[in-house]
């Protein structure tokens, strides 16, 4: 069997982010790489969005960007602007045209079904195929989206709704999600943070087709997109292996009071090429113990008082845009941090301590 200098376990975002980096600093110029990837094709399959605190890859890829948003409860509103960081939407589409396309043209890479086709001992590895057996019961932030078009013009194409709690809660956290790219053209989620077995996972159609048509009252419009997924908010089980690095959310990449990952992905990419050398010595320090402990407080709260959680999280976009961004984004300072814990409820928070 073939052997390589670098393997990556995994041809999707954390995969993919890592090769195209690798690729685009010529370090395969003369070092070979093994994608392996099961699928048999790359389609447009789900989108990523994220603040841009700070620049990445992929500005090509970006279907929309926006500089303001809201936040809403039954009968109250909150707006917000984002100049200073705007929030982008990434088509995986492009993106996989974009890093195929440039990866194709390097024969030192090449894409493999399975890892039994070639030899691995040799080699540094980068696993992004994460372990989660057996957490169906344990919290997720699990999603279905459709993107519609309408027949007249609807939307707002300056704002998007980040969290619209104006919905049921069903004894867990649920909002709604706009994201509109035009005045006719939208992708509208509706996301809860609960376990698997919740039933919201079976009625996901049924939940949409309320909220857009007595919800946003639109009547007429057509699906042309679907998207789902589940995030674990929660760290995977993966074992340890002396000649792998876990990458994505394999490695924890994910925010687990957020569910973001993509500028993770290409912060820790960054990360692996500047140290290829002594990457098996090295920790980056993407998510740091700070937003760690913070998450787990937090997601000790959200699951012990669900029903508390919508005005929860109406109260800490109640700090300044800049503080809510960046502490979201693993960027704030302490004031920030000081900012957004000052708008917690503060007996809630202190009980889940001990």
């Amino acid at each position: 069997m073939k052997e390589f200098d670098y393997i990556i376990i995994g041809g999707g975002c954390s995969g993919l982010s890592l090769a195209y980096e690798l690729e685009i600093t010529n370090i395969l110029k003369d070092k070979t790489l093994a994608i392996v990837e099961p699928r048999d094709k790359y389609q447009k399959d789900k989108t990523w969005s994220f603040w841009k605190v700070f620049d990445h890859n992929f500005e090509d890829c970006v279907k929309k960007s926006w500089n303001h948003f809201s936040i809403n409860l039954p009968q109250k509103t909150k707006y917000h602007d984002c100049t200073f960081a705007p929030y982008q939407t990434i088509d995986s589409g492009l993106f996989y045209e974009k890093i195929l396309g440039a990866l194709k043209k390097n024969k030192n890479i090449q894409f493999f079904d399975n890892i039994n086709e070639i030899e691995t001992k040799n080699s540094t590895i980068f696993n992004s195929v994460p372990d989660f057996e057996n957490t169906k019961e344990k919290l997720w932030q699990h999603f279905s989206g459709v993107e519609i078009e309408t027949e007249k013009d609807f939307f707002d194409e300056e704002i998007f709704n980040l969290m619209d709690f104006d919905c049921e809660q069903d004894d867990s956290v649920h909002f709604f999600y706009t994201l509109p790219f035009s005045k006719k053209n939208a992708l509208v989620e509706s996301t809860w943070l609960s376990n698997l077995n919740h039933r919201s996972v079976d009625s996901y159609k049924a939940q949409l087709k309320d909220y857009i048509e007595n919800r946003l009252n639109i009547k007429r419009y057509k699906v042309i997109f679907k998207e789902e997924g589940a995030i674990p908010l929660f760290h995977a089980n993966n074992v340890k292996r002396l000649n792998q690095i876990d990458i994505g959310t394999a490695g924890g990449l994910t925010r687990l009071s957020t569910g973001y990952t993509f500028l993770n992905i290409q912060e820790h990419s960054k990360f692996i090429r500047k140290n290829l050398n002594n990457i098996h010595k090295l920790k980056a320090n993407i998510i740091s113990n700070k937003y760690q402990f913070l998450d787990k407080i937090f997601l000790k709260v959200l699951s012990n008082n669900p029903q508390k959680m919508p005005e929860v999280f109406y109260r800490m976009f109640s700090a300044r845009n800049s503080s809510i961004i960046n502490f979201l984004s693993n960027k704030s300072n302490i004031i920030e941090d000081i900012q957004i814990i000052s708008k917690m409820p503060k007996w809630m928070f202190v009980k889940e301590l001990f």
